[in-house]
Protein backbone atom coordinates (compact mmCIF):
# COMPACT_ATOMS: atom_id res chain seq x y z
CA UNK A 1 0.00 0.00 0.00
CA UNK A 2 1.44 3.35 -0.88
CA UNK A 3 -0.12 7.03 -0.67
CA UNK A 4 0.85 9.65 -3.13
CA UNK A 5 1.35 12.77 -1.31
CA UNK A 6 1.61 16.53 -2.24
CA UNK A 7 2.26 19.19 -0.47
CA UNK A 8 1.58 22.74 -2.11
CA UNK A 9 3.28 26.06 -1.75
CA UNK A 10 5.51 24.16 0.66
CA UNK A 11 8.05 26.70 0.30
CA UNK A 12 5.64 29.48 1.77
CA UNK A 13 2.59 28.32 3.47
CA UNK A 14 3.98 27.10 6.40
CA UNK A 15 3.55 30.11 8.92
CA UNK A 16 3.01 28.14 12.26
CA UNK A 17 5.26 24.97 11.88
CA UNK A 18 2.63 22.83 9.28
CA UNK A 19 5.11 20.47 8.13
CA UNK A 20 4.71 18.71 11.59
CA UNK A 21 1.28 17.47 9.97
CA UNK A 22 3.26 16.22 6.84
CA UNK A 23 5.77 14.52 9.07
CA UNK A 24 3.02 13.04 11.08
CA UNK A 25 1.00 11.89 8.31
CA UNK A 26 4.66 10.22 7.04
CA UNK A 27 5.83 8.34 10.52
CA UNK A 28 2.54 7.25 11.43
CA UNK A 29 2.13 5.76 7.88
CA UNK A 30 5.29 4.21 7.79
CA UNK A 31 5.11 2.40 11.13
CA UNK A 32 1.94 1.12 10.00
CA UNK A 33 3.57 -0.21 6.68
CA UNK A 34 2.28 2.61 4.60
CA UNK A 35 4.65 3.75 2.00
CA UNK A 36 4.30 7.16 2.05
CA UNK A 37 5.28 9.13 -1.08
CA UNK A 38 5.40 13.27 -1.22
CA UNK A 39 6.17 15.29 -3.70
CA UNK A 40 6.06 19.20 -3.23
CA UNK A 41 4.17 21.88 -5.80
CA UNK A 42 5.18 25.35 -6.19
CA UNK A 43 4.12 28.40 -7.88
CA UNK A 44 4.49 27.72 -11.56
CA UNK A 45 4.92 24.07 -11.04
CA UNK A 46 2.95 21.53 -13.21
CA UNK A 47 1.24 19.12 -11.22
CA UNK A 48 -1.89 16.91 -12.19
CA UNK A 49 -3.81 16.73 -8.35
CA UNK A 50 -6.24 14.21 -9.90
CA UNK A 51 -2.85 12.04 -9.39
CA UNK A 52 -2.42 12.12 -5.77
CA UNK A 53 -4.12 10.52 -2.52
CA UNK A 54 -3.68 13.50 -0.60
CA UNK A 55 -2.99 17.08 -1.16
CA UNK A 56 -2.01 19.33 1.76
CA UNK A 57 -2.12 22.85 2.18
CA UNK A 58 -1.02 25.04 5.03
CA UNK A 59 -1.27 28.16 6.54
CA UNK A 60 0.12 31.53 5.52
CA UNK A 61 -0.04 35.80 6.05
CA UNK A 62 -1.87 37.89 3.53
CA UNK A 63 1.17 38.22 1.86
CA UNK A 64 2.14 35.25 1.10
CA UNK A 65 -1.38 34.61 0.17
CA UNK A 66 -1.66 36.66 -2.17
CA UNK A 67 1.42 35.65 -4.02
CA UNK A 68 -0.51 32.61 -4.67
CA UNK A 69 -3.55 33.35 -5.47
CA UNK A 70 -3.45 33.83 -9.40
CA UNK A 71 -1.12 30.73 -9.49
CA UNK A 72 -4.55 28.54 -7.34
CA UNK A 73 -7.21 29.78 -9.72
CA UNK A 74 -5.25 28.75 -12.65
CA UNK A 75 -5.78 24.99 -10.96
CA UNK A 76 -9.29 25.40 -9.90
CA UNK A 77 -10.65 23.24 -12.78
CA UNK A 78 -7.65 20.40 -11.44
CA UNK A 79 -8.90 20.76 -7.93
CA UNK A 80 -12.60 20.31 -8.48
CA UNK A 81 -11.08 17.10 -10.62
CA UNK A 82 -9.24 16.02 -8.09
CA UNK A 83 -12.14 16.21 -5.60
CA UNK A 84 -14.63 14.20 -8.11
CA UNK A 85 -12.16 11.19 -7.93
CA UNK A 86 -11.69 11.39 -4.15
CA UNK A 87 -8.37 12.97 -4.00
CA UNK A 88 -8.18 14.14 -0.11
CA UNK A 89 -7.60 17.84 0.59
CA UNK A 90 -6.48 18.38 3.98
CA UNK A 91 -6.21 22.38 4.75
CA UNK A 92 -5.04 24.17 7.80
CA UNK A 93 -6.19 28.15 8.36
CA UNK A 94 -5.28 30.30 5.10
CA UNK A 95 -5.13 27.27 3.08
CA UNK A 96 -8.65 26.26 3.97
CA UNK A 97 -9.79 29.76 4.07
CA UNK A 98 -8.75 29.98 0.12
CA UNK A 99 -10.84 27.57 -0.66
CA UNK A 100 -13.96 29.27 0.35
CA UNK A 101 -15.85 31.94 -1.26
CA UNK A 102 -13.31 34.56 -0.21
CA UNK A 103 -12.27 36.45 3.07
CA UNK A 104 -11.01 40.24 4.16
CA UNK A 105 -7.52 40.81 4.55
CA UNK A 106 -6.50 42.99 7.69
CA UNK A 107 -6.48 46.20 5.64
CA UNK A 108 -10.01 45.45 4.71
CA UNK A 109 -9.54 44.07 1.19
CA UNK A 110 -11.69 41.60 -0.02
CA UNK A 111 -9.77 38.38 -1.30
CA UNK A 112 -11.86 36.25 -3.89
CA UNK A 113 -10.88 32.65 -3.58
CA UNK A 114 -11.82 29.64 -4.95
CA UNK A 115 -15.52 29.42 -4.18
CA UNK A 116 -15.31 25.74 -3.90
CA UNK A 117 -17.41 25.68 -0.76
CA UNK A 118 -19.93 28.38 0.88
CA UNK A 119 -17.84 29.38 3.67
CA UNK A 120 -15.92 32.61 3.83
CA UNK A 121 -13.59 34.57 6.31
CA UNK A 122 -14.25 38.02 7.68
CA UNK A 123 -12.11 40.44 9.99
CA UNK A 124 -13.12 40.63 13.45
CA UNK A 125 -15.24 43.67 13.87
CA UNK A 126 -12.85 44.92 16.71
CA UNK A 127 -9.90 44.01 14.96
CA UNK A 128 -9.14 41.97 17.81
CA UNK A 129 -6.57 39.26 17.00
CA UNK A 130 -7.28 35.43 18.83
CA UNK A 131 -3.96 34.50 20.18
CA UNK A 132 -3.39 31.49 22.31
CA UNK A 133 -3.86 27.54 22.25
CA UNK A 134 -8.14 26.32 22.01
CA UNK A 135 -9.67 23.06 23.12
CA UNK A 136 -12.96 22.27 20.59
CA UNK A 137 -15.34 19.57 20.73
CA UNK A 138 -15.44 18.34 17.46
CA UNK A 139 -17.87 15.11 15.50
CA UNK A 140 -16.65 13.13 12.62
CA UNK A 141 -18.09 10.16 11.88
CA UNK A 142 -18.17 8.03 14.48
CA UNK A 143 -15.40 10.32 16.27
CA UNK A 144 -16.26 12.81 18.89
CA UNK A 145 -13.04 13.91 20.71
CA UNK A 146 -11.69 16.96 22.31
CA UNK A 147 -9.24 18.81 19.53
CA UNK A 148 -6.21 20.63 20.63
CA UNK A 149 -5.22 23.48 18.69
CA UNK A 150 -3.66 27.27 18.37
CA UNK A 151 -4.73 30.62 17.34
CA UNK A 152 -3.04 33.57 16.17
CA UNK A 153 -5.42 35.82 13.80
CA UNK A 154 -7.69 38.39 13.62
CA UNK A 155 -10.38 36.88 10.63
CA UNK A 156 -13.74 34.68 12.02
CA UNK A 157 -14.48 31.69 9.42
CA UNK A 158 -18.29 31.44 8.42
CA UNK A 159 -19.39 27.78 7.98
CA UNK A 160 -21.49 25.12 9.18
CA UNK A 161 -19.15 24.59 11.35
CA UNK A 162 -16.08 26.63 12.23
CA UNK A 163 -13.77 24.27 13.47
CA UNK A 164 -13.33 21.36 11.32
CA UNK A 165 -14.85 21.29 8.00
CA UNK A 166 -15.51 18.28 5.97
CA UNK A 167 -17.51 17.75 3.28
CA UNK A 168 -16.46 14.06 1.19
CA UNK A 169 -12.89 13.58 0.94
CA UNK A 170 -12.59 17.78 2.11
CA UNK A 171 -10.88 18.31 5.38
CA UNK A 172 -10.26 21.86 6.96
CA UNK A 173 -10.02 23.86 9.74
CA UNK A 174 -8.96 27.41 10.64
CA UNK A 175 -7.04 25.92 13.29
CA UNK A 176 -3.53 26.72 13.18
CA UNK A 177 -0.55 24.63 13.28
CA UNK A 178 0.37 21.02 13.23
CA UNK A 179 -3.05 19.95 14.47
CA UNK A 180 -2.67 16.31 13.81
CA UNK A 181 0.95 16.36 16.13
CA UNK A 182 -1.24 17.03 18.56
CA UNK A 183 -4.21 14.83 17.84
CA UNK A 184 -3.36 11.06 17.49
CA UNK A 185 -6.73 10.23 17.17
CA UNK A 186 -7.63 12.68 14.56
CA UNK A 187 -4.55 11.58 12.93
CA UNK A 188 -5.65 7.84 12.83
CA UNK A 189 -9.22 8.58 11.82
CA UNK A 190 -7.86 10.57 8.23
CA UNK A 191 -5.13 7.92 7.84
CA UNK A 192 -7.69 4.95 8.14
CA UNK A 193 -10.27 7.37 5.76
CA UNK A 194 -7.45 7.40 3.27
CA UNK A 195 -6.51 3.98 3.05
CA UNK A 196 -10.00 2.52 3.29
CA UNK A 197 -10.83 4.67 -0.01
CA UNK A 198 -8.21 2.82 -1.71
CA UNK A 199 -8.40 -0.66 -0.31
CA UNK A 200 -11.16 -0.94 2.51
CA UNK A 201 -9.67 -4.53 3.68
CA UNK A 202 -5.89 -3.57 4.40
CA UNK A 203 -4.58 -4.57 6.98
CA UNK A 204 -2.14 -2.65 9.09
CA UNK A 205 0.33 -2.78 11.01
CA UNK A 206 0.03 -1.95 15.16
CA UNK A 207 -0.21 1.32 15.77
CA UNK A 208 1.31 2.68 18.77
CA UNK A 209 1.73 6.64 20.26
CA UNK A 210 1.57 6.31 23.51
CA UNK A 211 4.25 9.89 23.85
CA UNK A 212 1.19 12.03 22.10
CA UNK A 213 -1.59 10.44 24.25
CA UNK A 214 0.65 11.41 27.04
CA UNK A 215 1.15 14.66 25.64
CA UNK A 216 -2.95 15.28 24.66
CA UNK A 217 -3.87 14.38 28.06
CA UNK A 218 -1.64 16.36 29.66
CA UNK A 219 -2.58 19.59 27.33
CA UNK A 220 -6.15 19.11 27.70
CA UNK A 221 -5.37 18.90 31.94
CA UNK A 222 -3.49 22.76 31.42
CA UNK A 223 -6.65 24.36 29.32
CA UNK A 224 -9.54 22.40 30.46
CA UNK A 225 -11.28 25.65 31.54
CA UNK A 226 -14.11 26.11 28.89
CA UNK A 227 -14.02 23.55 26.85
CA UNK A 228 -17.73 23.08 25.08
CA UNK A 229 -19.89 20.57 25.59
CA UNK A 230 -20.41 17.65 22.41
CA UNK A 231 -23.98 18.62 20.49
Amino acid sequence: MKLKVCWMYHDIMDLYGDKGNILTLQKRCLDRGIDFDLETCGIGQEKDLSDFDLVFLGGGADKEQLSLIPDLLKRKDNILQALEENTFFLLICGGYQLFGQYYISANNDMIEGLKINSYHTETGKEKSRCIGNVIIAARLDDLHTKIIGFENHIGKNISANEDIFNEGSFYGTYIIGPILVRNPKLCSLFIHKLIDSKEKDFEYGEEDYEFEKKHMKKQLKMHSDGIPKFS
